[in-house]
């Protein structure tokens, strides 16, 4: 499961009111349209609601990855996707891990919201959550989250491939940068707001956070390699050492960290990976030189008209004038 962004743009039928057997018939084709493999069909099938929150994972990751980049020659476009998975550069790692954050942050917020019928409120056992329940609140849940994720994604089958073996840790990097995100939120009950009952549940950080994080781990995403581990007998990932005096081990990388295997393109031009950097604006000040890979830019001048001179009127309005002003805009050259 990762992003090729077909599924993005499926039309899926609503859910409205209907019965039982007719609201399972639509999740059913909800299942069938998107682009999983028997396996995850078949989970699918059994998981009611689960479709939705594909689809709902699906948007999150490809809206964050475009915001992301959005400043960057590669801008996450859905053109090109499909060959980009196919590859091991840094920016298919990105999708990796912002395919399975999203699937992990949806689920947990799925279940939190009783969209999902197999799962509910977090049930930690070290929190109070029957009196949180009863206070009207929900933790997310991504101990099942996680747990599910897992088994949908088949982790259990670690190739010997070594890019396999990239994806498998990039996909662990965006369900443990979510992971990392959960805090416990408390809240107080008493008179005049004192805390003589405390509630408390887990909850998740706003997926733009964890897209920022993720961000941060591509710019310094570490390119790997296969190395045997005669300790144990078999292959694992290795990158260049960090702080050694001796470069003669390489350094296996952290469980936090991004790994790719080959080098990127530029992006600058059209290819099967992107549709270039031609006709994209840019900030002169800030990133035209690097967008632009050095063909230059054009500058244009249009009007943009805005809300002005807002003021209050009582009791419940704002009125505003329009105004109008000149606007400079930078785009690539061919």
């Amino acid at each position: 499961f990762s992003l090729t962004g077909k599924e993005a743009l499926t039309h899926f039928p609503s859910l409205g009111p209907s019965t039982n057997s007719a609201q399972g018939k639509v999740h059913m084709k909800q299942c069938d349209l998107l682009k999983l493999s028997r396996k995850q069909k078949r989970l699918c099938r059994r998981e009611p609601g689960l479709a939705e929150t594909l689809r709902d994972a699906i948007r999150l990751g490809v809206m964050e990855c475009q915001y992301q980049f959005r400043s960057e020659r590669w801008n996450c476009s859905l053109e090109g996707r499909t060959s980009l998975l196919k590859r091991g550069f840094k920016e298919t790692a990105f999708l990796y891990a912002v395919s399975s954050a999203a699937l992990t942050h949806s689920l947990a917020r799925a279940c939190s919201a009783g969209r999902m019928e197999r799962c509910t409120c977090d049930d930690s056992p070290d929190l109070e959550n029957r009196k949180a329940w009863q206070w009207g609140v929900c933790g997310d849940n991504l101990k099942y989250s996680t747990k599910f994720l897992k088994k949908f994604l088949g982790q259990k089958r670690i190739g010997k491939d070594l890019r396999a073996k990239v994806d498998i840790h990039n996909t662990n990097v965006g369900i443990k940068a979510v992971k990392n995100g959960l805090k416990t939120t408390c809240k107080c009950h008493g008179v005049s707001g004192s805390c003589a009952v405390r509630t408390c549940w887990k909850q998740l950080s706003p997926f733009h956070e964890i897209g920022r994080l993720l961000k941060l781990r591509y710019d310094d995403a570490v390119k790997v390699f296969s190395t045997t581990n005669d300790a144990v007998g078999h292959s694992e990932l290795a990158g260049p050492q960090r702080h050694s005096h001796s470069a003669k081990h390489p350094a296996s990388p952290r469980s936090t960290d991004l790994v790719y295997v080959e080098d990127s393109p530029s992006f600058c031009r059209p290819s099967k990976y992107s549709l270039g950097t031609a006709g994209r604006t840019c900030s002169r000040e800030g990133n035209c030189d690097s967008m632009c890979c050095g063909r230059g830019y054009n500058t244009q001048s249009r009007l943009v008209t805005f809300s002005c001179h807002c003021q209050v009127q009582w009791c419940c309005y704002v009125e505003c004038q329009q105004c109008m002003q000149e606007e400079v805009v930078y785009s690539c050259k061919q």
